[in-house]
């Protein structure tokens, strides 16, 4: 489960922030957080505050191809077989973790596809429209970390209690 933090609504225009990752297994203790050095000059000052961050502060961030390799060897390392990105809001996380290891690193371990975890619940409530953030535990706060976590909760719980067939290797 991935979540990703921005200052801006693209990647390569704009620069993704921070990003965090769970593993979705039944204990959810394996995490991965990065903050990411601006890429770009151009930044919205309404979306960065969204991430609790200042201008200043994202550019002390660490380097992008450093952060997205370690994300890499943290993905080999905590998954087995072929990895399914899966977020709250695939079309925009998936972007910019897409672009960002394409650009940075030359390919993307999660492969060209991603779920997202509202289509997921929503196909298996039958409802377009089935309500589900709040069935998080833990609270929405755009700590990326926090907010992945409360979505692996939610499919965790999809899993356990709606049988939702997912292999957490």
């Amino acid at each position: 489960m991935v979540d990703i933090e921005s200052d801006g609504p693209i990647p390569g225009d704009y620069s993704m922030i921070c990003f965090g990752a769970v593993l979705v297994d039944e204990k959810l203790d394996r995490t991965f957080y990065g903050a990411l050095k601006p890429i770009s000059e151009r930044f919205d000052p309404t979306a960065l505050s969204i991430s609790g961050f200042s201008r200043e502060e994202t550019l002390e961030f660490d380097d992008p191809k450093t952060v997205m390799n370690d994300f890499k060897v943290w993905i080999e390392e905590n998954s087995k077989g072929k990895p399914v990105f899966i977020s709250d809001n695939n079309g925009f996380d998936w972007m910019f973790i897409c672009w960002y290891f394409h650009h940075f690193i030359g390919e993307n371990p999660f492969g060209y596809s991603s779920r997202r975890l509202a289509d997921l619940y929503c196909g298996m409530e039958k409802d377009t429209f089935a309500k589900w953030k709040h069935l998080r535990k833990t609270v929405h706060t755009h700590n990326p970390v926090d907010d992945a976590m409360g979505n692996a909760e939610v499919l965790l719980m999809m899993k356990n209690e709606m049988d939702l067939k997912i292999s957490l290797k």
